[in-house]
C-alpha cells in the first residue's frame, strides 16, 4: 500500500527497522520545534493546523499507538477507540502549548513506542485489533507500527508546506 500524497510505502521498510525509524522521526519533529513560537503557531494556510498543532498531534499519535499495541498484546482483537484527532486540537489547546516541552514529549513518546516495538516477538507482531481509521479493519500490530511511521512522514510533508507558505 502506498500513500498517493506523500509517497510512503507501507511495505518498503523492513520490520526490524520500524522501531529505529519511529525513534528517529520523533527526534526529527523535536528538532523542528526550535523555530520562533510565532512561526510555530501561525496558520498561513486556511483550514490547516499550525506547525505546533501538527507536532502535538504527532506526539499524541505516538502515545495512542503505544496504548493500542499494549491493548492488542493483552486482549483478543480489541476495538481501538478513536483518538479524536480534531477535537484534541481545541480541547488540549495544542497551539498554546510550550514548544520545547512538546519537543521533549515527542522524543519521549517516540522512544517509548520504539522500545515497545523492539520488545515484540513474532507473536506480538501478529496480534490484531480493530482499527477504525481510515476504514474499519482488523489490523496487525505490525501494521500499526507501519501506519505510525506513515503518520510521521505524512505530517512532515504537511509541515514543509506550512514552512513554504510562511516564507513566501
Amino acid at each position: 500500500m502506498r500513500c498517493e500524497e506523500c509517497g510512503y510505502d507501507y511495505g518498503e521498510l523492513p520490520r526490524d527497522e520500524l522501531a529505529a525509524t519511529v525513534r528517529a522521526l520523533g527526534e526529527r519533529y523535536a528538532e523542528g520545534l526550535d523555530a520562533s513560537p510565532d512561526v510555530l503557531r501561525a496558520h498561513p494556510l486556511d483550514g490547516v493546523w499550525s506547525i505546533l498543532e501538527y507536532c502535538c498531534h504527532l506526539r499524541d499519535v505516538l502515545r495512542v499507538q503505544k496504548g493500542r499495541i499494549q491493548l492488542a498484546l493483552v486482549e483478543e482483537t480489541p476495538t481501538f477507540a478513536s483518538m479524536r484527532r480534531e477535537e484534541r486540537v481545541f480541547e488540549d489547546r495544542y497551539n498554546e502549548q510550550d514548544p520545547q516541552r512538546v519537543a521533549g514529549e515527542i522524543v519521549f513518546a517516540g522512544g517509548e513506542l520504539a522500545a515497545l516495538l523492539e520488545s515484540l516477538d513474532e507473536t506480538g507482531w501478529s496480534r490484531t485489533g480493530v482499527y477504525n481509521y481510515p476504514t474499519t479493519e482488523i489490523r496487525t500490530v505490525e501494521w500499526i507500527g507501519r501506519h505510525t511511521i506513515h503518520e510521521c512522514v505524512h505530517h512532515l510533508m504537511d509541515i514543509e508546506r506550512l514552512v513554504k507558505a510562511s516564507s513566501g
